[in-house]
């Protein structure tokens, strides 16, 4: 029985328990998920993605031929790397970013000379630029992009959540800390992937 399988990644300097919330609502709407938590302290962007990737591999089962992402902050940055690779996972269809930094975010630029020998990603995510964030290619056009950014944010502007070529973009109100436990943006996560839009 063919089945969907999200793939939930947690931001910086959090763990995979931040995104239970996010993965109980995805859990208690059929889907199976795969909530993998990574170290932001010792890795760049591509190594994290590698190892997501793996994890991806070795737990996808042949009944998953749908595959989606939801990614909080690092964790939407690292599934658009994963999907621009030439070993990308085959059949994904969705990704929906909490709150990303899609266009650099100029707090990390602002912190990554304090915090970076700390959290290793973070100067990837700067507005430079040449960071790694600023570089990287959107998905390719069979993918649909939702992005749900955090009106009360504080380390990432609306502007700076957007990406060229998302399917759709809503702002809800929440902080950046804690939007992926509100309910609206369970509401709205369970509908992008569903159907490829939000509605307000």
């Amino acid at each position: 029985m063919a089945r969907e399988l999200v793939v939930v990644l947690h931001g910086m300097g959090r763990t995979a328990r931040s995104m239970r919330p996010v993965e109980d609502a995805l859990r208690n709407a059929g889907y199976d998920v795969l909530n993998i938590g990574y170290s932001s302290y010792c890795c760049s962007i591509a190594e994290l993605g590698q190892t997501v990737q793996r994890e991806v591999a070795a737990k996808r089962g042949p009944q998953h031929d749908r595959v989606h992402f939801v990614g909080h902050s690092l964790g939407g940055i690292i599934a658009r790397w994963i999907v621009t690779q030439p070993d990308a996972p085959r059949g994904v269809v969705r990704i929906v970013m909490l709150a990303p930094p899609n266009q650099g975010a100029e707090s990390a630029s602002r912190y990554a000379g304090v915090a970076g020998w700390l959290l290793e990603p973070i100067d990837e995510l700067s507005d430079d630029s040449t960071s790694t964030v600023r570089r990287l290619p959107p998905p390719h056009a069979g993918i649909e992009v939702g992005v749900i950014a955090a009106r009360d944010d504080g380390k990432v502007r609306v502007d700076e959540t957007r990406l060229p070529g998302q399917r759709a973009h809503i702002v809800v109100k929440a902080n950046h800390t804690f939007i992926m436990r509100e309910p609206e943006v369970h509401r709205l996560t369970l509908e992008f992937l569903r159907t490829g839009t939000f509605t307000p």
